[in-house]
């Protein structure tokens, strides 16, 4: 199912990083950074809640607005119970829609916002999406502490928040359209192959989207997924191909983008719900701000897993959300 918008803009963003983000391709156009995992914080769970705080804080200050201007706020995270994102929130103040789409929590987010905004339901949202590194290791395979050797093929979770603030009010970046992935379910239960476990629900929602719009691939100038990595990549363009006869061009990954792959030790790329809006709000939109893209499917790729199903080596379901983007070329 894809939904159309008449009048849905993202007006600003913000985004946090951790010290191996800091350290990327993209370092110069993240608002603020941390040089080491705990943030000021005592743990990594806490660390995460103050990324949200800050990213929430420096957009406010950018849109000029108080918290009490802010009729909702969406958001998630990795973490059990949504624990960095409700903590946060205590502290914010805003009406929360906690959600859990893993690392398509972005996409979700801003298409749950849109319907809103959209329908007149509310009159602007912000989006969260965030993860920690050390936090989701921790959570979802081996503490970092075991020091336990990782297979070449999985994926580095993303340090960071990102936040958006939508609304009627025009802007360059206009949310065209979304639509709602399917889950999808391959048999794979190795919680470190990641890009094999959610490139078919990309390439099932990218061949949805393309369907209900009428449009080809042609259409857009990029088509950025998020996260799957280096090898997820590689699948996605050779499963879309073979299940809906798609060839796979204008792609690519924020997995592949958010770090320095030869040079950092992040295996096969980023991952984590901040992935794909930390490349997204910086590198994207500065593109797109400067004519440099118009047009621009998001689809922010998840693996719904959690700790009991994979100690009971269960096979990990996927998600994967899209959202359309286009300039709206009479905002200069």
């Amino acid at each position: 199912m894809t939904f159309k918008y008449k009048n849905v803009y993202i007006n600003d963003t913000s985004t946090v990083v951790g010290p191996y983000e800091a350290k990327g391709p993209l370092s110069k156009l993240f608002d603020k950074s941390y040089d080491d995992f705990y943030f000021g914080e005592k743990t990594w769970e806490q660390a995460e809640a103050r990324s949200i705080l800050d990213a929430v804080e420096i957009l406010l200050k950018k849109i000029d607005k108080k918290n009490s201007d802010i009729d909702v706020h969406i958001g998630g995270d990795l973490l059990n119970q949504l624990v960095a994102t409700n903590y946060a929130s205590a502290k914010i103040g805003i009406p929360l829609v906690g959600i859990y789409g893993a690392c398509s929590t972005s996409t979700l987010g801003i298409m749950l916002a849109s319907n809103m905004i959209d329908k007149g339901q509310v009159k602007n949202a912000i989006v969260s999406a965030s993860s920690h590194n050390n936090g989701a290791e921790k959570q979802f395979r081996n503490p970092v502490e075991y020091g336990g050797p990782k297979k070449e093929y999985t994926t580095f979770t993303t340090t960071g928040c990102a936040v958006s603030y939508l609304s009627s009010e025009k802007s360059k970046i206009r949310v065209d359209s979304a639509t709602i992935g399917t889950v999808v379910d391959m048999g794979i239960t190795d919680v470190f192959n990641m890009g094999a476990v959610m490139a078919p629900s990309a390439a099932k929602v990218i061949s949805d989207h393309l369907k209900d719009t009428k449009r080809t691939l042609d259409y857009y100038d990029l088509i950025l997924t998020g996260d799957l990595g280096v090898v997820g990549k590689a699948i996605l363009k050779e499963y879309i191909k073979k299940e809906y006869n798609i060839n796979l061009k204008n792609h690519d990954d924020s997995a592949c983008m958010i770090f320095d792959i030869d040079k950092t030790p992040v295996y096969q790329g980023g991952s984590g719900p901040a992935c794909l809006p930390l490349v997204t709000y910086t590198h994207v939109f500065d593109k797109m701000k400067k004519g440099k893209l118009n047009k621009v499917l998001l689809v922010a790729t998840g693996a719904l897993m959690n700790t009991t199903m994979c100690n009971q080596h269960l096979s990990i379901p996927s998600i994967s959300h899209a959202v359309s983007l286009e300039v709206e070329n009479d905002i200069l």
